[in-house]
């Protein structure tokens, strides 16, 4: 009865195919038990506290609940880059309304209110490029919602920017590779499933964030802190301004000081950066 039935079930329906009655019968059976366990599962992921297999269960849970709400998402977003309509194209449409309607029945709390941009709630998604370049980051228009699992960050709400590109440069704040991500239309993404097998994509994290009165904690399940030393050879390239704002908002917001050494590890150093075991209390 998983979030994973449910993805599936979406990703081998076809495109004319009203998916509404597939999320209204799934959430049918979810309402009762399943959606008690994910309210007091985000209580013991915020705590950090309980048995590591109920916890591993849980983040590999909200992972797979996670990729139904990428593929949800999808019609709300930019057009995808050409070549890439074909394989965007059997995932099914769904409204805001009917968005909201299923994660709301799960007990999630949707926010998108537009005032100031605050990166722990707010997915940068259009970049509108401010002739000054020192001009901050504004919100001029919110796309999708923002959920919230009882003290656990969900999923941040996709919005629309206008900033100096000292803060936020266009097709690099919103085109470069989103992490800790299954699937945007518009732009790349990078999450710990890919390259695994059928069912070993399954066994991915969830990334946890907790905002508290004492202040913000990033990736709870990570280890390590953006300024330690960087083994991978690409991160380490990064500055640490740069590597706090790949784990602040998911990715670049800049092209990086250090670009052309890169390059020079890798063309394809965007989307080879690791950043999956970093932390961070703010």
């Amino acid at each position: 009865m998983g979030a994973r039935r449910l993805y599936e079930a979406l990703r081998d329906g076809t495109a004319d195919r009203d998916p509404a009655p597939v999320i209204a019968a799934w959430l049918a059976r979810a309402e009762g038990a399943y959606r008690t366990e994910l309210l007091a599962g985000a209580d013991v992921l915020a705590a950090r506290t309980g048995p590591q297999e109920r916890r591993a269960e849980l983040l590999w849970e909200l992972y797979a609940l996670s990729r139904v709400s990428d593929v949800l998402l999808l019609s709300g977003q930019p057009p995808p880059a050409p070549g890439e309509e074909d394989r965007l194209r059997h995932w099914p449409t769904v409204g805001p309304d009917e968005y909201t309607t299923l994660f709301a029945g799960l007990g999630m709390t949707p926010f998108e209110e537009n005032g100031a941009f605050d990166p722990f709630r707010h997915e940068i998604v259009e970049v509108e490029q401010a002739e000054d370049p020192d001009e901050p980051v504004r919100i001029t228009g919110v796309l999708w919602p923002g959920l919230r699992l009882g003290p656990v960050l969900f999923g941040r709400a996709g919005v629309r920017v206008r900033a100096g590109a000292r803060h936020a440069e266009r097709g690099v704040a919103d085109r470069s590779p989103l992490y800790w991500t299954f699937l945007r239309r518009h732009r790349p993404t990078v999450d710990e499933s890919l390259g695994w097998g059928h069912n070993s994509q399954w066994r991915t994290d969830f990334r946890v964030d907790v905002r508290t009165a004492e202040g913000d904690l990033l990736n709870a399940e990570g280890r390590d802190d953006t300024h330690a030393a960087q083994d991978d050879p690409h991160t380490a390239l990064l500055t640490p301004a740069e590597r706090s704002d790949l784990l602040r908002h998911r990715c670049l917001l800049r092209t990086p000081s250090r670009v052309a050494e890169l390059d020079a590890v890798s063309p394809h150093w965007a989307t080879d950066l690791y950043p999956f075991d970093w932390r961070a209390n703010r």
